[in-house]
């Protein structure tokens, strides 16, 4: 009996070392991996950083020096003339301005009507409603080049060429790639909620601004950092509608650097960090909005 019992606790304790060698090998191969995983991330990441550094070493070098052979990526001598240059030389200010007034009012307005539109083919059903937003998903996949001469006489006939109108109007009207983004995450919210709050006397818009709203913060914030982000760097748009130099966006604004004979390198590096910078601020806030967002829609079809 005692054998017996001495041959159990040695099978035992030789199963248990080589499940503790399996296990020692299993967390070596996944430091392994891991260790591979974040040197590859690394050399990628420095890779698309190196733009950015190249970015703002070019705004903090003279002149010479940016024209300079062989180049470098940081100055030898640090110079912040240039940011002093961007709004001397031209009306930055006046243009940064510009592109807050026609951004802002866009995205207050694609977010409003993306919303509302959104709600209602998520929830509201009547007669063609899936054939409305079937005709709504075919339209993303018109070229935006097709409608851009027949859009461009309406707003002409009308007199709304040189304003901001046609920049900002049309975001009243929704975005369809906003509208399905919305619409699929509205249909993840549980159908309980809006019966309980009908039960209790809601209205439909009551439902939509007091339940579905707040549930939905990660989606409308995703939707408006991608519209902020669109209509901030739009260059086609304003360059179509835009004519007087008073009511350029900073996309049009930073051409003036560029001469017919000459580009002003180190000032116009400068403006472009200006202008990236609220682009950057935005997304560090709304990061964890913005991944959720995305990652929470597309759950129900």
């Amino acid at each position: 009996m005692g054998e017996n019992q001495e041959i159990e606790v040695a099978e035992t304790k030789t199963k248990i070392t080589v499940k503790s060698k399996k296990q020692r090998s299993i967390t070596k191969r996944k430091l392994t991996e891991r260790v591979i995983t974040y040197c590859l991330l690394i050399c990628l990441s420095l890779i698309f950083i190196f733009p950015f550094l190249w970015l703002i070493g070019t705004s903090l070098k003279p002149e010479n020096e940016a024209m300079s052979f062989p180049p470098s990526i940081f100055p030898k001598q640090w110079d912040f003339a240039n940011y002093r240059d961007v709004f001397t030389m031209v009306s930055f200010g006046k243009y940064y301005m510009n592109s807050i007034i026609v951004t802002v009012a866009t995205v207050f307005g694609t977010v409003l009507s993306s919303t509302l539109v959104a709600y209602g083919f998520a929830r509201i059903k009547g007669k063609g409603s899936n054939v409305w937003f079937i005709f709504l998903l075919a339209t993303m996949m018109l070229p935006p080049q097709v409608t851009m001469i027949p859009v461009y006489m309406i707003f002409s006939k009308i007199g709304w060429t040189n304003t901001f109108l046609p920049l900002i109007v049309p975001a009243f009207f929704g975005n369809a790639y906003f509208i399905f983004l919305l619409r699929q995450f509205f249909k993840t919210i549980p159908k309980e909620l809006e019966e309980s709050a009908y039960l209790d006397g809601c209205s439909t818009f009551g439902i939509f601004w007091r339940i579905i709203l707040p549930l939905s913060v990660p989606s409308v914030i995703t939707v408006a950092l991608l519209s902020f982000m669109w209509t901030w760097n739009d260059f086609l748009g304003p360059l179509i509608y835009l004519n007087d130099d008073s009511k350029y966006t900073l996309a049009l604004g930073i051409l003036q650097f560029k001469g017919a004979l000459l580009i002003e390198w180190g000032p116009m590096m400068a403006a472009s960090l200006l202008i990236i910078l609220p682009l950057i601020i935005l997304f560090f806030i709304g990061q964890k909005y913005f991944v959720q967002g995305i990652a929470t829609t597309g759950g129900k079809g």
